[in-house]
């Protein structure tokens, strides 16, 4: 692992999580509430403080901190661990067109990693990057709410129901408990 991908225990990161060849996986929302529901458990469980998130079709981003006394690195570990396990588990009891398909994806993505016992749903790793500005924040949020519009999804980002930008847009309440960041100008 490279410098640049560790994480302090005092920072605050941008952090993004892909799901095996950009499998575009989170578009029944049975599965993108598997993330928001592990998610609100490592909040309440585990320290987690979210400043901003969004749930792409195939991937995830937060700005996010691991509190006072937590360890970011492994509250994501084991966020992944689990949520591998329950999106594979709602994939096969739903009934989802796709569900060979994914299956047989996440199979083969495993297939050569002795740690997998049978499937590999996230792809390695979590990326995260330190804020270390304000304008680096800004930069990251704008870069998580504007997902959506760019793909397409919504108009305007406070209407995708799966990120944190109608929190800050002051337009209501979004799925996860964020921690908004009152900005400067």
């Amino acid at each position: 692992m490279g410098f640049k991908y560790q994480i302090r225990t005092d920072g605050i990161y941008f952090l993004t999580f892909t799901v095996v060849d950009w499998i575009d996986v989170f578009t029944r929302p049975e599965l993108a509430n598997a993330v928001i529901d592990s998610l609100r458990h490592c909040q309440k469980e585990k320290g987690l403080d979210i400043y901003a998130w969004c749930i792409m079709s195939s991937h995830v981003h937060l700005i996010a901190s691991a509190g006072v006394n937590g360890d970011l690195s492994n509250i994501m570990r084991d966020m992944k661990k689990f949520t591998s396990k329950q999106i594979v588990k709602t994939i096969i009891d739903i009934p989802e067109s796709r569900r060979e398909w994914f299956l047989d994806k996440f199979v083969f993505a495993g297939k050569h990693n002795p740690k997998i016992k049978e499937y590999k749903f996230w792809q390695d790793g979590i990326h995260p990057i330190e804020i270390y500005s304000e304008k680096f924040f800004r930069q990251k949020l704008d870069y998580i709410h504007e997902n959506p519009v760019e793909a397409g999804l919504v108009w305007e980002a406070w209407q995708y129901r799966y990120s944190s930008a109608i929190d800050y847009w002051g337009k209501g309440k979004g799925l996860l408990e964020t921690e908004v960041m009152g900005l400067i100008g």
